[in-house]
């Protein structure tokens, strides 16, 4: 199948969808934490759970390596799992009475698992927090070591972690210890943790009942409002608990109600990420029209303490996307923070906690226009946060680094951010990276975990995006391999001097941008880029004075007479680029444009010859402006990109394309690219005698020195970069239809990625990898990050028939598994093929009485029974 009908049968058989229809929270993951807690609930004067839907959950959704939670890349547990499968494994404990018999089997082999889980596991869990124990793991982590004690399930820790366990315990007592129960300074506040308080705290009743919310809740947490409930039996608790296990048969998350716009942002801003956004064009359009027409008539907020972060987080965001969709946004709308000392103190103190809401506004701050100094002031105290909580101990306050990572994905992505300018970045290979991390599926922070992206929709998106990557690939590889033979057609490949970058070309205009979708326009941008290289390094370093002037002259009359060698070549090369184009444009639109791109062509060539002059006669231009006025014709920007905008849709008008009647949008590119480039060569400009504007500058204030030169310029882009990029994303600045402004962004893209911190362009061997992983590597994912067609066998455990007093585990599942739980030195495994059971596991009877603590089962007969 073609890999664009691949795609779009994907798309065809997902359940995903942005619909006003849909419900927002199927987008997110169920929370094992609060949903257990949920499940421990009775009914009134019952020995029955009062939310059965809740202990199903449990029952069904514990990993195969025995634990509930989180997991990171690699499939491995992370801290947040430890928890979780506590919370988990008392739930089921607790309804080991009763007529549950299905329930009552499934729960003694999940506790078996579990235990073992924890004794095999936690001494890499807690490897990160011995020496630095984060605040929610600290508080939660004893709590639920008591909570199971206190239902007779004893947990055995190796002797290797006792030490980091008392540790841990040490460092609860000393946060109770200085922090106030409704604390204004500590996120969330600690009774929101109600669940994990000990009792020798002296939660009082009216402390509980002053701070619920107006729907019962306890600052919008599952698991304090289900504990609240167990202390008060509130009525208004109970109404809350129970209207939330309704909304979310299928486990509950973390916090309710969650913010829908958010959610939804969270989800336009993922398909984005992953490339997916030409799959989604109406439901973004739609979705992002709908919640801005309720967020800009919203008033200033008014949120508990505990929400200042997820608000940040979702304006930051909306901010982010409504201003890349062209919609009017102030800048107010995410800066609030900024004109609160207490909130900037708070998030100077508990950085971590703020560590996801940061990072969008250190995003969104990118997004910045000339005269928003509140965006430059939310920059720069965002990447301050954003540095402090890379250089702490405990490098993320949510997640245990894997073995096999050096640091979590989360602080992957913030070194990212940081490290490589957001205009820097080659679309293409970021939709890559969001793919291949599964920290890319984190959606904002909650209690004690992010919330995350359900595992359905997770799972489904990343095989779209897999597909759609992979078919732009494959069309890449089969268009490099033309462009190839072309310039080896031409002669362009045998010139024997400068650089052969076919490569390098046909990369950066394929990977900058999802758009154009025509494989021409990449076409005519990579030809033209080839020229430009290749007649750029003829004018530089090869010809004559006179050889230079004849070529220049056969451009104006569009002659090659008299032309032979590199001149011929070249000539042709740009002949064959402008007739096609011609020739195209001829046929769509009835118009032939041949004489405009000869003209635009001979006004590139020309300024080339005049700098060709100022370096073989030893001249310079008298200032900078003089320089400028050639410098940035001759940098070539304008000359690939504008008979390029001719073949989108909608076009660039005709008249655009001749010189010098460019656009204000066009002539910053130019600028902004020709200092960019400069700022990479002039040392070795300086040396071949050839004019740079770092150079020039110096020369106009003898005062300088080269590094004040060099900031100078650099202040110039990014003042002309504020201004460009308010050109783009405006609607009304320019005239011009989106695609074609956001084909402008993609060339500076290019040269931001080329000429951004060296001059990556003259390397030989720097963007290689790169180019490689744009066109030709494979997705990388690890097991854990797509989920395709994998299920978990439903299991029951029934009194064994002629097996004095032992118990049989069944597996009546028909998907064909292997499931593995090691209990310290011994390995148990349930195996299940499609036609039935084929795997028994026999426990002693005494198992079930004392929830399967200690108990190893023996492996039994194997075989269909």
């Amino acid at each position: 199948m073609e890999p664009s009908l691949l795609a779009q049968k994907i798309k065809g058989e997902m359940t995903f969808s942005l619909s006003s229809r849909v419900d927002p929270y199927s987008f997110v993951c169920a929370s094992a934490y609060d949903t257990a807690w949920l499940a421990m609930i009775p009914q009134y004067s019952s020995d029955q759970p009062m939310f059965t839907n809740c202990l199903n959950w449990v029952l069904n959704n514990q990993k195969e390596d025995g634990f509930w939670g989180d997991c990171d890349s690699f499939g491995n547990p992370t801290i947040q799992a430890l928890p979780s499968t506590l919370a988990s494994i008392v739930a089921l404990k607790k309804w080991n009475t009763g007529s549950l018999l299905l329930e009552k089997s499934h729960s003694l082999l999940s506790q078996l698992c579990c235990l073992s889980f924890i004794y095999g596991n936690t001494e890499k869990l807690l490897k990160d927090v011995k020496d630095n124990c984060p605040r929610w793991f600290a508080i939660v982590v004893p709590a639920m070591l008591e909570l199971a004690e206190s239902n007779a399930l004893q947990v055995d820790f190796p002797e290797s972690v006792r030490e980091t366990v008392s540790y841990i315990f040490t460092s609860r007592q000393n946060f109770l210890n200085k922090e106030k129960l409704e604390g204004e300074h500590y996120y969330p506040p600690l009774l929101s943790y109600l669940e994990a308080l000990p009792p020798s705290y002296g939660v009082r009743e009216e402390d509980i009942l002053s701070n619920l919310s107006s729907d019962g809740s306890l600052f919008q947490s599952p698991s304090a409002t289900a504990k609240a409930f167990m202390l008060t039996t509130n009525k208004k608790c109970l109404n809350y608990l129970q209207f939330l296990a309704q909304r979310c048969p299928n486990g509950v998350p973390q916090t309710y109600p969650m913010d829908e716009d958010l959610i939804k942002l969270c989800m336009v801003n993922q398909l984005e990420k992953l490339g997916l956004a030409e799959h989604f064009t109406e439901d973004i359009e739609e979705t992002l029209a709908q919640i801005y027409w309720n967020y800009k008539d919203q008033k200033a907020w008014v949120k508990p303490s505990n929400m200042i972060a997820t608000q940040l987080h979702k304006d930051s965001l909306a901010f982010q996307l409504f201003r890349m969709h062209g919609y009017k946004v102030s800048p107010s709308r995410f800066c609030w923070f900024l004109r609160d000392e207490n909130i900037r103190g708070d998030m100077e103190k508990h950085p971590e906690y703020f560590a996801s809401s940061m990072l969008n506004v250190y995003r969104a701050s990118n997004l910045m226009f000339s005269g928003e100094f509140q965006v430059e002031e939310a920059n720069s105290f965002s990447r301050k946060l954003l540095h402090k909580i890379l250089s702490q101990p405990n490098r993320d306050h949510h997640q245990s680094s894997s073995l096999k990572v050096k640091l979590p994905m989360s602080h992957k992505m913030i070194e990212h951010e940081l490290n490589v300018p957001w205009l820097a970045r080659l679309e293409h290979l970021e939709h890559r990276m969001w793919i291949e991390e599964k920290e890319a599926n984190s959606l904002w922070v909650g209690k004690a975990s992010y919330n995350r992206i359900s595992n359905r929709h997770n799972d489904e998106l990343l095989q779209l995006a897999i597909a759609n990557y992979e078919c732009r690939q494959s069309l890449y590889k089969y268009e490099l391999k033309e462009l190839k033979r072309w310039s080896e057609e031409l002669g362009l490949t045998r010139m024997g001097f400068g650089r052969e970058k076919t490569s390098y070309c046909y990369f950066a205009v394929a990977a900058a941008t999802s758009l154009p979708r025509d494989s021409y326009i990449r076409m005519l941008v990579a030809k033209s880029a080839i020229v430009i290289t290749v007649a750029d390094d003829f004018f530089d370093m090869k010809a004559s004075l006179p050889q230079l002037q004849n070529l220049t002259h056969a451009i104006q009359r569009w002659d090659s007479k008299g032309l032979s060698g590199h001149s011929k070549v070249i000539f042709d090369a740009l002949d064959n680029v402008v007739s096609e184009a011609a020739a195209r444009y001829l046929l769509r639109q009835g118009i032939d444009i041949t004489n405009t791109l000869r003209d635009l062509w001979y006004e590139t060539f020309g300024v080339w010859l005049i700098e060709a002059k100022w370096s073989r006669n030893g001249e310079s231009p008298s200032n900078i402006d003089e320089y400028l006025k050639t410098a940035i014709i001759s940098v070539g920007s304008h000359t690939m990109l504008l008979p390029a905008s001719c073949f989108l849709n909608p076009s660039l008008p005709i008249h655009q394309l001749r010189p010098p009647q460019y656009q204000t949008i066009t002539k910053l590119l130019m600028l902004i690219c020709r200092l960019l480039n400069d700022l990479q060569s002039y040392q070795r400009e300086k040396e071949d005698g050839k004019m740079n504007s770092v150079l020039i500058n110096m020369m106009e204030n003898p005062e300088l020195e080269m590094e004040d030169s060099v900031s100078f310029l650099r202040e110039i882009i990014e003042r002309r970069k504020k201004e460009f990029l308010e050109q783009v994303l405006v609607e009304g600045m320019c005239d011009w239809a989106r695609p074609i402004k956001q084909f402008h962004l993609a060339c500076l893209r290019v040269f931001e990625m080329f000429f951004n911190s060296s001059n990556h362009f003259d390397s030989n061997t720097y963007l290689l990898e790169d180019i490689h992983k744009a066109i030709y590597s494979p997705i990388k994912l690890t097991t854990n990050n797509l989920n395709i067609d994998k299920k978990t066998p439903q299991i029951q455990l029934v009194p064994a028939v002629n097996k004095n007093n032992k118990y049989e585990i069944i597996n009546s599942s028909s998907v064909k598994l292997n499931r593995c739980y090691k209990h310290k030195n011994r390995i148990n495994v349930i195996h299940s093929t499609s036609t039935g059971v084929a795997a028994r596991l026999v426990f002693p009877h005494n198992a079930l009485r004392n929830g399967g603590y200690g108990m190893t089962p023996k492996v039994g007969v194997v075989g269909f029974f």
